[in-house]
């Protein structure tokens, strides 16, 4: 596995470096071609689709016999014990109306567990890399989730799902965290939320529903950067899971957050 884990870092900083070198490249054009994807208002642009090509070449001319799940493309290959998740432009909303916030997700999981998680920053040409058990890195330097003193001075990251962009509770919950920290940040580049936690930027993240397949390399690098990783019961958040509530924080706060969670989940609405 060792060997496997050393080629494959190789391999997946050359892959999303090409990648984000794509998107910094096309970004701003007036002439990107733009779909839309699905009906929750989520779009595609042809660079999603050429800096996937791009990864994938990559990790297939290596790895032939490993399974992908990638965002455009699905599923590639047979299944096994190794994975590769690939994100190839997360934050295409983003990319679309000329907001410079977006980056390249690449996870390897074994068995089902996150081993190797890479994150690419494209505008500001940052990697964020984290290999099970081994620490959160960015730029060669180690990172660390910070532990604040007051809830009311935190900024907190708030992930949905496309899907559930409409559902009720998660309306309330927001409400309540807008109400509760000094500021929910959402990005819509979820891994670019991930990585500002690890470094110690904002001081957690609530995720209501989305697997999307920028989700594993970010929490790999949230937990090996010292995070508590969790479901809304308090329970350790572990493998994959379709349909995930999750919350991510310094360990000193996990009670507090438990709380928080719950009592945004149980407000009554009032009409």
């Amino acid at each position: 596995m060792e060997q496997i884990l050393k080629t494959a870092e190789k391999v997946a900083v050359d892959a999303v470096l090409s990648a984000g070198r794509i998107a910094r490249e096309k970004f701003n054009s007036s002439d990107i071609i733009i779909e839309e994807k699905g009906s929750s208002g989520d779009v595609v642009t042809e660079v999603d689709y050429l800096a996937e090509k791009e990864i994938l070449h990559k990790i297939q001319e290596h790895f032939p016999n490993h399974q992908i799940r990638s965002e455009e493309t699905g599923w590639l290959g047979v299944e096994g014990d190794w994975l590769w998740i690939v994100d190839p432009l997360d934050g295409t909303n983003n990319f679309t109306i000329g907001l410079p916030i977006f980056g390249v997700s690449i996870t390897l999981l074994y068995k089902k567990e996150a081993v190797l998680g890479v994150i690419y920053d494209s505008m500001l040409d940052k990697i964020y890399m984290a290999e099970n058990n081994k620490g959160a890195i960015c730029e060669d330097e180690f990172i660390k989730v910070k532990s604040s003193s007051t809830i009311e001075k935190m900024t907190v990251g708030w992930i949905q799902g496309h899907v559930v962009q409409n559902d009720q509770n998660a309306r309330k919950l927001k409400y309540h965290l807008d109400y509760t920290f000094k500021r929910t940040l959402s990005l819509w580049a979820p891994t670019l939320i991930w990585a500002m936690l690890a470094r110690g930027d904002i001081d957690g993240v609530v995720l209501y529903n989305s697997e999307g397949d920028d989700l594993y390399s970010g929490l790999l690098l949230a937990k090996e950067a010292g995070a508590m990783i969790m479901d809304f019961e308090g329970n350790t958040f572990e493998g994959m899971n379709p349909e995930p509530y999750i919350i991510a924080c310094h360990p000193d706060h996990k009670e507090r957050f438990l709380e928080i969670v719950k009592e945004g989940l149980d407000e009554k609405v009032v009409d």
